[in-house]
């Protein structure tokens, strides 16, 4: 069994694991870090401690009212991709750990179509 990472824990939550397939399980957000344990293989556990986490990006879609997935980009290992039902409890709770400006939110659709519009013409410049 894996040992948790927090001594006080803020919020326990069922959520999805976007790491190649989809894992579920629980989310657990405490005074030592973020954690994620899968509800069928122990062995499948994600622990990362707020010293590590780097930024916050939430997908936000209309305006704010539906955040469908976060992801956590650590400084050495990577970003990691949730989802879970209460997506802006966790975020706020979240918030009490990690720095608010490094809380971001991702670019839509339409802002990727049109970054990559501009480069095709920066490039043939």
């Amino acid at each position: 069994m894996v040992e948790s990472l927090n001594t006080k824990v803020d919020l326990v939550i069922e959520a999805t694991a976007f790491t190649g397939f989809s894992d579920y399980g629980k989310l657990m957000i405490g005074d030592k870090g973020f954690e994620f344990y899968n509800s069928r293989d122990t062995r499948k556990f994600i622990q990362i401690p707020w010293e590590e986490v780097d930024y916050i990006i939430a997908s936000v879609m209309f305006k704010g009212k539906w955040i469908p997935r976060y992801a956590i980009r650590t400084k050495k290992n990577g970003t990691y991709t949730f989802a879970s039902k209460d997506a802006k409890k966790v975020l706020r709770t979240v918030r009490n750990y990690v720095d608010p400006e490094r809380m971001v939110s991702s670019l839509s659709f339409f802002d990727v179509v049109k970054r990559a519009v501009k480069s095709l013409f920066k490039k043939n410049k």
